[in-house]
């Protein structure tokens, strides 16, 4: 015999995973770090038994075969008291314009991307652009786990000063969607849990510093993200974190600086908009502290090329 949950059993149970999951996602452990060039985003489109995301197009074409995928985004920082527009920390971030590129190499086991990432300074009357953040990397995955090999170089735009590029190289391991369990489906049949964590190494480093005062050298980092989805990836909470060491400290593995982020992001076809908080902040000593809050805008695309048909 079916068991039968009243709804006020259903109610308590959903709002108890909800509360869970806003508390992991708080948890530094478990929240990848909101970079510069763009945080990591999941796929906008629908989501599937399996808890896959998936487009409807995805699901209705299968004779079309993907070449190029991205999204552009913009974003306007609400309120920012310390967030700088450029490398050299000068200037207060007003916009931010971004558009990501990736496609496959080799399936899931080799991809390129790239971020072309833009910021206006509010102080200088918010549509003149001031920094330029530009992200080249291979990166790819085997079962659970992920890696990457990543260049980035942050420069200004409207007058000369410091650059900051490096090389690194990052690996990751991501849980099984908790939305693949059935006993999540049973509990919680429209929401989902995904979460990942990791370490890099930035083996070049040019001026890349190791806190937000633009002190040091950074060494290492360490990430982790996770994603709760409130209700079929129409309503979906995420969280970053991300530590850097500096590789002049006596200890080049303790953590110099944190960057944390937390948002929610509300997604319709192929469109988002969301509302988070950054905070980056020195953590072996006091200093400055850069936060912001932002109200962003994203929307997802794809270029296909249509797989040739079998003659008859």
């Amino acid at each position: 015999m079916q068991f039968q949950r009243s709804t006020g059993t259903a109610l308590r149970k959903y709002w108890a995973g909800t509360l869970l999951g806003t508390l992991v996602l708080l948890t530094p452990f478990h929240a990848l770090a909101l970079e510069k060039y763009g945080r990591p985003l999941p796929p906008i489109g629908n989501v599937g038994e399996e808890g896959v995301a998936r487009s409807k197009e995805e699901l209705e074409q299968p004779a079309q075969e993907e070449w190029v995928r991205g999204y552009l985004l913009t974003a306007a920082f609400l309120d920012n008291p310390t967030f700088a527009a450029r490398p050299d920390n000068t200037g207060l971030v007003g916009l931010r314009h971004m558009v990501h590129l990736e496609t496959d190499l080799y399936k899931e086991y080799l991809q390129f991307y790239t971020d072309q990432n833009f910021f206006s300074d509010r102080t200088k009357g918010w549509i003149i652009l001031t920094e330029w953040d530009q992200t080249y990397a291979l990166t790819g995955s085997l079962s659970n786990w992920g890696w990457r090999i990543q260049y980035e170089r942050d420069a200004p735009l409207d007058r000369s000063g410091i650059k900051q590029s490096y090389a690194d190289t990052m690996l990751t391991y991501a849980i099984d969607p908790l939305g693949t369990r059935s006993w999540w489906r049973q509990l919680f049949p429209n929401q989902n849990l995904t979460a990942y964590a990791g370490a890099g190494w930035l083996f070049h480093n040019d001026n890349y510093f190791a806190r937000p005062d633009n002190t040091g050298r950074a060494l290492y980092r360490y990430v982790a993200h996770a994603d709760l989805d409130l209700y079929r990836n129409h309503v979906v909470i995420f969280g970053d974190t991300n530590f850097f060491t500096d590789r002049q400290s006596s200890n080049a593995v303790k953590p110099t600086e944190l960057d944390w982020i937390v948002g929610i992001a509300l997604r319709w076809g192929h469109g988002e908009i969301s509302l988070y908080h950054e905070q980056d902040m020195p953590l072996d000593r006091g200093g400055l502290i850069q936060r912001y809050t932002a109200l962003q805008l994203r929307y997802e695309f794809e270029w296909v090329k249509q797989k040739p048909t079998s003659v008859q």
